[in-house]
């Protein structure tokens, strides 16, 4: 990233290291990323073998990331067949968790590591409206390798913008966010509202938004996600007005056999924002929809996509 631009903005996210991340209380979490560093080299093969063999454990349960899979599948999708939806489950388990023992590569590596192990198909969608000087955000799904796009764009020199929620534990978000800017762009916190993302937006920076969590009823609109009917948040198109901003769809992709990226940018969405809320919150789960047809296991199933539901029901409730 160009060294001369100064990313420094007051009411960016900017987590500092902290003297009581020396203290006990830290100690597991330094043994965890002591460990994970070196333990990010070892081969691939050993990485999805052992992912493998977690995933096993892991769908056994009735409790946890395989069970809340297993509710979202049947409500999104329930004329597939069950043995589909459990390969789907265990496929993107075995995704994950060779994703997460690679994780640290992404800042241990150098850039032109990242470059080379990433393919980018429809990049020319994102350079034609940039050299055209128009703003722009990415609509970005929740994808296992979700951050590695804008990593990437970043090493090359592009300022990005992102908004984070922060973690409880202190030491893990300070790491987070040193990761998210090893090539520079800034961070802000969902809690502190979404303005100074459009200012941001606004100055230059191109926007990375992932907006298809559940973020309760009282910020979303109920509208079709698949087979069933999903809290969306329609800030998109607000987004998109605010900021005069292009916005390009994209689906991040994680190789479990290769270790490689792939990054399926498409075409700026013409007809958006639409003229409600709604429409924007369609447009949006349409796109998402359209992805998890032909790769469904990089989706993150394992989230609780339909925690809010307009009856108050409880899905991930195994005993309802």
């Amino acid at each position: 990233m160009n060294n001369t631009r100064n990313d420094f903005d007051p009411k960016a996210y900017n987590p500092e290291f902290q003297k009581g991340f020396l203290t006990p209380k830290y100690w597991s979490t330094w043994l965890g990323i002591l460990f994970a560093i070196p333990f990010s080299f070892i081969p691939i093969s050993l990485h999805r073998w052992l992912a493998t063999r977690a995933t096993k454990k892991i769908m056994s349960k009735t409790r946890g990331q395989a069970h809340r899979a297993r509710v979202n599948l049947a409500h999104c999708y329930p004329d597939m067949s069950e043995s589909r939806r459990e390969a789907i489950i265990e496929k993107m388990l075995v995704t994950a968790g060779t994703y997460l023992m690679r994780f640290p590569l992404l800042t241990l590596r150098n850039r032109k590591w990242l470059a080379k192990n990433t393919t980018i198909n429809g990049l020319e969608h994102f350079t034609k409206i940039k050299e055209t000087g128009q703003n722009i955000i990415f609509l970005v799904p929740h994808t296992w390798s979700v951050d590695v796009f804008a990593m990437l764009l970043a090493s090359q020199g592009h300022p990005m913008c992102t908004m984070v929620k922060s973690q409880k534990n202190a030491l893990s978000e300070w790491a987070m966010s040193k990761q998210r800017k090893h090539y520079g762009g800034r961070l802000y916190e969902r809690a502190g509202g979404i303005k100074p993302f459009i200012k941001a937006v606004n100055e230059g920076y191109t926007g990375y938004f992932l907006p298809d969590q559940d973020h309760g009823p009282k910020k979303s609109v109920f509208v079709d996600f698949c087979a069933t009917t999903k809290a969306t948040l329609p800030v998109m198109g607000f987004l998109a007005k605010a900021s005069k901003s292009k916005v390009i769809p994209l689906w991040t992709e994680f190789d479990v056999q290769t270790g490689k990226f792939v990054i399926d940018v498409y075409p700026a969405l013409e007809e958006f924002p639409t003229d409600s809320p709604e429409g924007d919150a369609i447009a949006m789960n349409q796109f998402i929809e359209s992805c998890c047809e032909t790769k469904p296991e990089q989706y993150m199933w394992n989230l609780k996509v339909l925690a809010s539901q307009q009856d108050g029901k409880d899905l991930y409730n195994i005993k309802q």
